[in-house]
């Protein structure tokens, strides 16, 4: 039988210190008059739609009871917060918006957590800041705490670390989605060397894709020599988390890429693949690229089918 008492006994440490120093056991929220479910209740609000919030979905994201929740915006409603109606889909269903005052408050009340929060971290170096935010996100991976959406997800370039990661991530995906031995990593750990350790940062570009301090994909841009005499950028290293599919990042990480081609000068993209990788191979073709050569290799452990597209980047896809 598993013996998790230590763990238990750590997590339950940190949440009754983490608790305490970003406020929670206050009477008030960041010194409102105003609970912590009262606050989410807010964000809710605030965050739905131009039709107004359901009070059935927010009874349903934040797990509360239908009688506590309805004394909450009764509350709300008294103060003039809130405003309560009628969805025009469903008029059975009940929706909440956020007044005038409403909003004032809820602005006053983020602008405040962010001070907090800023403060905290302002006692870090950026490097240990880095690593805290790093941290927190694995714990979300790792407890399913998920919650980024295509809004949240930012292109940056690479920081320290990052070459590793897109080695590592690359490595381990593939091994497990595709069963491609060691040699396959040791490809791209090679790609990453060659570009980190010398580049042209105006002709070739990294990007990774990142939510919430934690890296979602990656893609890279750099210089292709074809002897064409035609300028022509290459493609590299897409790659997005099994956790980010579905967020539109692999589209996005393409098309930035595209973007900067097409801005630096280039006339011509390509890009190498193998069969079976249906998802990126839909967005190539969507974007513009075609086959434009394919052949049987051995490699990664496999038998595959290499395959060449190229996009002509004078015309837009």
């Amino acid at each position: 039988m598993l013996d998790l008492a230590p763990a238990v006994s750590a997590v339950r440490s940190f949440n009754r210190a983490y608790t305490k120093v970003i406020g929670l056991l206050d009477e008030g929220l960041v010194k409102s008059p105003y609970t912590l479910t009262e606050v989410r209740v807010l964000f809710e609000v605030a965050h739905a739609d131009g039709d107004g919030a359901s009070v059935s979905r927010i009874r349903e994201d934040l797990s509360l009871d239908a009688g506590y929740l309805s004394r909450i915006l009764a509350r709300l409603d008294d103060e003039g917060m809130v405003v309560k109606g009628r969805s025009a889909d469903d008029a059975r269903r009940g929706t909440v918006m956020l007044t005038e005052r409403g909003w004032a408050v809820f602005s006053g009340l983020e602008e405040r957590s962010s001070e907090q929060i800023a403060s905290l971290l302002s006692r870090l170096g950026e490097s240990e800041r880095g690593r805290l935010v790093e941290a927190m996100a694995q714990i979300g991976s790792l407890l399913k705490l998920d919650v980024a959406t295509s809004r949240d997800v930012i292109l940056r370039g690479p920081r320290a670390g990052d070459y590793g990661w897109v080695v590592e991530r690359h490595g381990v995906l593939y091994a497990t989605e595709r069963g491609f031995d060691e040699t396959f990593e040791a490809d791209v750990a090679r790609i990453v060397a060659d570009y980190a350790g010398a580049h042209d940062d105006q002709r070739e570009r990294f990007w990774i894709a990142e939510a919430g301090g934690r890296r979602l994909g990656c893609i890279a841009c750099v210089r292709r020599e074809t002897g064409s005499g035609v300028e022509t950028a290459q493609l590299r290293l897409l790659l997005v988390e099994p956790s980010a599919r579905g967020l539109g990042v692999g589209r996005r990480l393409v098309r930035e890429c595209m973007d900067f081609a097409r801005a630096a000068g280039y006339r011509r993209m390509m890009l190498y693949t193998v069969d079976g990788l249906t998802v990126a191979h839909r967005i190539y073709r969507d974007v513009g690229f075609e086959i434009v050569h394919q052949q049987a290799v051995e490699m990664w452990g496999h038998y595959l089918v290499e395959q060449e597209w190229q996009l002509e980047l004078t015309t837009t896809a």
